[in-house]
């Protein structure tokens, strides 16, 4: 895979040579994650997680509660009694597991749910950018193999304006932030 990509890149070169071809780049990632509209999508999930959490957690107290009777007095059951305990026992830990698996699916789903819009946006106004520029070829930076820095165009700064990310937002910065809400929410 890499080979093809890497022949790709070496006939793109080569006929951006012969042709003048004009090519550019971007940081795709780093503007889909920097965008503001990603910051409330990342609330937005963040929440649903939490929810999702406090759910199972919910229904893992009362599945501890119900094992801890058990414990306590399954000495004291007839046997009717106990397989009936045992049986409950099981569905729960059976519901608990398909809770966990569905929520995970759903909350994957609503995850691109909240996602595309950006990535959509990202992609047209990083889209509209190159054709303004007059750009045949636009990489993403973060998956391109090479590229010359001094001949192609970098798009990022362009397209962090256009998207309305502030000029001082870092990928850095924003893995500060996310920290500290991080560490907010366990306190």
């Amino acid at each position: 895979m890499k080979k093809i990509i890497l022949i790709a890149a070496a006939a793109l070169l080569s006929i951006a040579a012969s042709a003048q071809v004009k090519i550019g780049y971007v940081n795709f990632s780093e503007l889909v994650q920097l965008m503001p509209e990603a910051d409330q999508a990342r609330t937005t999930f963040t929440a649903l997680q939490k929810d999702a959490e406090e759910t199972f957690q919910a229904m893992y107290a009362e599945y501890q509660t119900k094992v801890q009777a058990y414990q306590q007095k399954s000495s004291t059951w007839t046997a009717a009694i106990k397989e009936s305990k045992e049986n409950e026992l099981q569905r729960i830990t059976q519901s608990l597991q398909e809770y966990e698996q569905s929520v995970s699916a759903e909350l994957q789903q609503k995850q691109n749910e909240l996602m595309a819009p950006i990535y959509q946006k990202a992609q047209e106004t990083v889209k509209s950018l190159a054709k303004e520029q007059g750009l045949t070829v636009l990489f993403d930076a973060s998956s391109a193999l090479y590229y010359d820095e001094a001949t192609a165009i970098d798009l990022t700064a362009a397209a962090r304006k256009a998207l309305g990310i502030p000029a001082d937002r870092t990928l850095e910065s924003l893995q500060a932030e996310l920290a500290a809400q991080a560490q907010a929410q366990q306190q």
